[in-house]
C-alpha cells in the first residue's frame, strides 16, 4: 500500500507538500484549480462538509481552497425554495465562481418526499440528484428519473445504516433498472463496511455518478473521517483507477473531522488530492 509518507518521498514531495502549505488558508497562494491536465474528473467539494456554515462562510472557504464545484444541500437552498430564492442563490455562487453541479443527499421515505426531491432539482437546474431512497420506492424513482430525465445516485453509508450500507447493495437493487439509476459511491462508507473502494470503483464504473471522496482511519465501523493523506485508503491508487475507468464526474470531499472548524483539514486534503493528481500524471518525469 502507498501511504502518505512513501508517497510523498517517492513523489519528490515538492508539489504535494506545497499543496499543504499555510499559505493557501491564509489566501496569499492560490492552489492549481483543477487536477492535472488530462483528467476528466473534476473537484468538488459536497454541502454536508459545511453543515455548521452559512453559504457565504462555505463559499469564503472554497475560495480559499480554489474549488468551484459543490454538491448543493437543503440546510443552504432549502426544497421550498421558490424561482426568486433559487435565482439569487445561484448569482451568488456565481459571484464566488462555484457552479451547483447536483443535489443532496435527500432522504426520501415516501413518494410525495420523492416528488418533492425531483421538483426541487428541477427547479434548481440540475441534472443529478443523490438520494437515499427506501428501497421498496425504487421502481416510484425509476419513474421519476424517466420523466425528469435526471440521474439519481444513491448514497451509502457504511455498516452504521442498514440501508445502502454498501456499493453492492445499491448496485445489486438497481443493475436492470433505467441506466439512469446509480450510485453516490462514498469511498470512505464502502472501506469501513469492509469493501475495497479501489476494487469497486472499477466494477461499479459504469453506474457511478458521483463520488465523496474522503479517507478514513480504519476499514472498519471504528473508522473514522480523517485528512485525505493521512488514512487507509491507497489515495494514489485510487486516483489511477479514476483514470483507467475514465471517470468524468466530480469527486466531492467530505471532510467529516473537525466540523466546526474544518478549513484547515480541508485544505490539507486538497492540498494531497491535486498533489496526488500532479505527481502521477501520465508521462510525468520521476524525479
Amino acid at each position: 500500500m502507498t501511504t502518505r509518507r512513501s508517497f510523498l518521498k517517492n513523489a519528490g514531495g515538492s508539489l504535494a507538500l506545497a499543496g499543504l502549505a499555510p499559505a493557501a488558508m491564509a489566501g496569499t497562494a492560490p492552489l492549481a484549480s483543477k487536477p492535472a491536465a488530462d483528467d476528466l474528473f473534476k473537484l468538488g467539494i459536497a454541502g454536508y462538509s459545511f453543515v455548521n456554515f452559512k453559504l457565504d462562510q462555505a463559499l469564503e472557504m472554497m475560495k480559499k481552497v480554489d474549488v468551484h464545484y459543490l454538491c448543493i444541500k437543503d440546510f443552504h437552498l432549502p426544497l421550498n425554495s421558490n424561482a426568486e430564492q433559487i435565482a439569487t442563490f445561484h448569482q451568488t455562487l456565481k459571484d464566488a465562481g462555484v457552479t451547483g453541479y447536483a443535489v443532496g443527499p435527500i432522504y426520501m421515505k415516501t413518494t410525495q418526499e420523492i416528488d418533492n426531491g425531483f421538483e426541487y432539482a428541477k427547479r434548481v437546474g440540475v441534472k443529478l440528484i443523490v438520494g437515499v431512497p427506501n428501497e421498496d420506492l425504487l421502481p416510484y424513482v425509476e419513474k421519476k428519473v424517466k420523466e425528469y430525465d435526471m440521474r439519481y445516485a444513491i448514497h451509502i453509508h457504511g455498516p452504521d445504516i442498514k440501508l445502502w450500507p454498501n456499493a453492492s447493495s445499491v448496485i445489486d437493487a438497481v443493475k436492470n433498472m433505467d441506466p439512469r439509476m446509480g450510485l453516490c459511491f462514498d469511498m470512505g462508507h464502502d472501506a469501513r463496511f469492509g469493501d475495497n473502494p479501489i476494487a469497486d470503483l472499477e466494477k461499479y464504473a459504469k453506474r457511478i455518478f458521483d463520488i465523496h471522496l474522503k479517507n478514513v482511519t480504519a476499514a472498519s465501523k471504528e473508522g473514522k473521517t480523517c485528512e485525505l493523506g493521512r488514512g487507509v485508503i491507497d489515495i494514489p491508487a485510487f486516483v489511477s483507477m479514476l483514470r483507467k475507468i475514465k471517470y468524468d464526474g466530480s469527486c466531492s470531499l467530505e471532510y467529516e473531522k473537525d466540523m466546526k472548524d474544518p478549513l484547515a483539514g480541508i485544505a490539507e486534503s486538497v492540498g494531497y488530492f491535486r498533489g496526488v493528481c500532479e505527481a502521477t500524471r501520465p508521462g510525468k518525469r520521476k524525479a
